[in-house]
């Protein structure tokens, strides 16, 4: 059985994800939790306090939250009618990033799906606040889903990959069952920037090999920079799903504090998986 958390805030670009997600497991076995956190629209001292002008307010989103939730459980169980699937609804009064460090926790969570950006997510920002931080605080891959993207299957999956980091079956077990599951290839990209592998990068490729098996190929591209890597291997070759190693010895850290990513031109038009670093 598989445990997916889909947060989401009701917005069109939380529901492609939730979408994508039906049909990324279609042929297995899940339980999906479907979260709301919100927080009332004046949430401050006099809230805490129970003011007599507050009293009432965190009732009333609450209610909606969960009849929100109710009704989207109701779409999804009409709309995708798979026997394989189990929903259950989850409403919080919590930040976003909280309630689903908690949540992974306390369920066993082994993949949150979501969306890069919210209701009011800007088109320029490549991912949306409550994006950034689930991913930088999450314990179980985290996978986020363009915004308006249309489902397709991962047949071809991009990993870049400096072999910095140990990966095995259990870390990549994610990973292994959707390429198992739909068949796929993942093309492990190293970006060659002048320096030969030391013997530790050797031996974490040697593991990486044997974990993906006759599932990956293995890429070697000579460049100084590992976005326009990515960007150029995107173009040659058509790609669904890209996957990266949260790990600070790669670009993914820079990812949310270099203004340069935009000069660049990074923009994720596929499902981006992150893999943390356990």
């Amino acid at each position: 059985m598989t445990r997916i958390l889909l947060p989401t805030d009701f917005s069109k670009n939380s529901l492609t994800a939730i979408r994508y997600a039906l049909n990324l497991y279609k042929d297995i076995k899940c339980t999906f939790y479907l979260l709301n956190s919100y927080m009332p629209p004046v949430y401050h001292t006099e809230y805490l306090m129970g003011s007599p002008a507050q009293i009432g307010l965190g009732d009333i989103v609450q209610e909606n939250s969960m009849n929100n939730l109710d009704n989207l459980k109701k779409k999804l169980e009409k709309d995708f009618e798979n026997p394989l699937h189990t929903f259950i609804t989850h409403s919080a009064l919590n930040v976003l990033s909280s309630e689903v460090t908690r949540t992974v926790e306390a369920e066993d969570i082994d993949i949150v799906i979501m969306g890069t950006q919210g209701a009011t997510g800007a088109k320029e920002i490549l991912f949306g606040t409550n994006t950034v931080h689930v991913i930088k605080n999450s314990k179980c891959p985290v996978l986020v889903i363009p915004s308006g993207f249309e489902y397709e299957a991962p047949g071809q999956i991009l990993f870049p990959n400096d072999f910095e980091v140990e990966l095995n079956k259990n870390s990549l077990s994610q990973l292994l069952k959707i390429v198992n599951t739909h068949v796929s290839q993942v093309n492990v990209m190293h970006v060659y920037t002048g320096d030969d592998l030391n013997p530790v990068q050797l031996k974490h490729k040697e593991k990486l090999e044997k974990v993906l098996s006759k599932n990956a190929l293995f890429h070697e591209v000579s460049s100084n920079e590992i976005i326009a890597a990515i960007n150029t291997f995107q173009v040659k070759q058509k790609i669904n799903l890209l996957v990266m190693v949260q790990n600070k010895h790669t670009f993914f850290e820079r990812l949310f504090i270099e203004p340069v990513i935009k000069k660049i031109g990074f923009h994720v038009t596929v499902p981006f998986m992150v893999i943390p670093q356990l």
